[in-house]
């Protein structure tokens, strides 16, 4: 009896800045235009597959998920890869972060899922990636998890999308009408969330009203970030940004986000240090970073996580990162 056996992992992606462009009926054209970052904390997954019935079984050893969105990849994949209907699959999956909270983890797991499903067939890295980035974007849209998240992971580091839609689409894994660029320098950043689940994605970008308030917001900041090179020189031009879009896109003022930056604002100005916390979007959350890069910042990084813990909230510790 044939046993296969493949590893697959994906860093996750904190949104900053974005639009709802939806309106094509095709998935791939369907995505965002924005910026955020790409970290190196996400989901780790492996796939065990036995010759039988075609099937899955998903287990989470961290973290807690959903398995119809691994049962999804491994559905769209069979239509591509009919070798993979000749096994029964076994999918083991960490989450290194928690999932609704804006940090991008349904793009991670369906990209993590699909990798690991196709090192097991053994298909080319190359074009396994391809294929597993068209997929995952086609299951984040049919489930309205994500918008431009798998795009972004495709460029990696610090992420503008000036072209929405999936980063690979058609039978021949070309280029899709998704386009993003980015840059690395190496950034430690730190993630907090209170425990309570955020909102859905879906709520949101399934809305009329907050689809027309968010691309307004969004077309705004992007067409300046959209314009000339994407360096590490325009870092801060990106944090003024956001914190506008934040603002204009009235989703600073929703829920309870506005709370949570002040919270935060609160203690990086009690201990005097130069950092921004900024919404990650759509959770209720915050991605911490430093105003200017370049410099260590372990002692004053672990400072502001020590207080943050002590009001309640939950951190993670982690860097800006290109992906793949």
């Amino acid at each position: 009896m044939t046993v296969l056996l493949g590893r697959g992992e994906s860093g996750s992606h904190v949104t900053l800045i974005f639009t709802v462009n939806d309106d094509s009926t095709n998935l791939d054209e369907q995505g965002s235009l924005g910026a955020g970052l790409c970290l190196e904390h996400g989901v780790e997954t492996i796939a065990r597959g036995i010759e039988g019935d075609f099937g899955i079984n998903v287990e989470f050893i961290q973290g807690n998920g959903n398995s119809e969105l691994y049962e999804k990849v491994l559905r769209l994949l069979s239509k591509d890869i009919s070798n993979i209907k000749n096994y029964n699959w076994d999918l083991a999956v960490k989450l290194k972060l928690p999932i609704s909270q804006g940090f991008g983890m349904s793009a991670a797991g369906a990209v993590a899922a699909a990798m690991a499903f196709q090192r097991a067939i053994g298909e080319p890295h190359e074009k396994s990636l391809r294929r597993a980035l068209a997929i995952a974007h086609r299951v984040e849209r049919s489930r309205s998890t994500g918008l431009g998240d798998v795009t972004a992971l495709a460029a990696g580091g610090v992420e503008r999308r000036i072209s929405p839609g999936s980063p690979f689409s058609s039978n021949l894994l070309s280029k899709g009408p998704g386009i993003s660029e980015g840059w690395v320098e190496d950034i430690e950043v730190i993630l907090a969330w209170k425990n309570d689940s955020g909102k859905h994605t879906s709520s949101y970008i399934d809305s009329p009203a907050w689809k027309d308030a968010i691309s307004k917001a969004g077309i705004k900041q992007m067409n300046e970030l959209s314009k000339n090179d994407w360096h590490k020189g325009r870092w801060g031009e990106l944090l003024e940004r956001s914190e506008a879009f934040a603002k204009e896109s009235g989703l600073l003022s929703d829920s309870r986000r506005f709370e949570l930056v002040k919270d935060a604002e609160n203690i990086i100005d009690l201990l005097a240090l130069e950092f921004k916390p900024l919404l990650c979007m759509l959770g209720e959350s915050l991605v911490i970073v430093p105003k200017e890069i370049g410099r260590k910042n372990d002692l004053e990084i672990s400072e502001i996580i020590y207080a943050l813990n002590d009001i309640g909230f939950m951190t993670q510790k982690t860097r800006v990162k290109k992906l793949f």
